[in-house]
């Protein structure tokens, strides 16, 4: 089903991957610990957050994100040329966009590497499922 040019399957589907992607990426299996230290946050304050906002509120940014590739890169994109496409903006935009911001804010290169790294692969995961879903 397409609507405005975009299958709304490949945009759930690659916004689905990109979120379970985060719950694995940020999980105690990978850079939990690095990410915790990083942000300076404990064991003790991911208890007491709002799961339910915080998890919400990302899926939707993720359907987001999801939606604004899929327009990008257009109906039907070669599935590597759609990987590229995430590849670059996951380098180009987001990581350059957090790597000015940790520089003015001191934050540690370990946090950098885990965010920047996990949206660069998030997007280039989203290239990947839209360009094989069209």
């Amino acid at each position: 089903m397409y609507v405005f040019e975009v299958n709304i399957v490949a945009v759930m589907l690659a916004a689905l991957s990109s979120f379970l992607l985060g719950g694995l990426w940020y999980s105690p299996l990978m850079f939990q610990q690095a990410w915790l230290e990083g942000a300076g946050l404990t064991e003790l304050d991911l208890k007491h957050a709002n799961h339910k906002a915080i998890f919400m509120g990302s899926f939707l940014l993720c359907i987001l994100a999801s939606i604004a590739v899929a327009m990008l890169v257009g109906k039907a994109p070669a599935v590597l040329d759609a990987m590229a496409f995430g590849l670059f903006i996951g380098i180009t935009f987001v990581a350059t966009s957090f790597g000015i911001s940790y520089l003015f804010e001191q934050r540690p290169l370990k946090l950098f590497l885990v965010n920047a790294g996990y949206h660069t692969l998030q997007f280039t995961l989203i290239g990947f499922v839209v360009g094989s879903l069209n």
